[in-house]
């Protein structure tokens, strides 16, 4: 599975919430911007469709800015990833993102079912994983990350 840029740079920016938030502040889009190192534009952007899919919210004002519209361990990382794709990716197979017709392969497909297959268990997995669980430092998210059922520690092993 491949993340985006987009996909990862609004999880980013949502991180970026979830730690303000644990300091009772809020973020401007350039605060965000800077942090992540995007420009304000990809930063509105980015809020924007958070906003619209009802993860953040914004204030106006001279206070205001972003902030999550939840808490973060409400927040899961399949539904983030859903909201910031946009439309599916394009495939050979078409078929996962429910685009049967598209395929000339509709008739008896052996790719079909791996590929449908392999994008539950991805999204399963990150249904199990909560914006909150991401806070911290890597080596503390990692463990927490393998305590998580279906996710194994990293084996660098090839």
């Amino acid at each position: 599975m491949k993340i985006s840029a987009q996909e990862e740079y609004g999880l980013r920016c949502l991180l970026q919430l979830a730690r303000a938030e644990g300091m009772g502040e809020s973020l401007t889009l350039s605060q965000l911007s800077r942090l992540e190192g995007i420009s304000t534009a990809n930063a509105g952007k980015l809020m924007w469709i958070l906003s619209k899919a009802g993860l953040v919210q914004s204030t106006r004002g001279t206070k205001g800015g972003y902030s999550l519209a939840r808490p973060a361990s409400e927040i899961r990382l399949n539904r983030v990833i859903r909201v910031l794709e946009g439309e599916p990716a394009e495939s050979h197979c078409k078929s996962y993102a429910g685009v049967l017709d598209a395929c000339v392969h509709t008739g008896d497909c052996g790719i079909r079912p791996v590929i449908v297959e392999l994008h539950q268990i991805v999204d399963n997995a990150l249904a199990d994983i909560t914006l909150s669980q991401l806070l911290g430092t890597e080596a503390n998210v990692d463990a927490a990350l393998h305590q998580i059922q279906g996710i194994r520690p990293k084996d660098n092993r090839v």
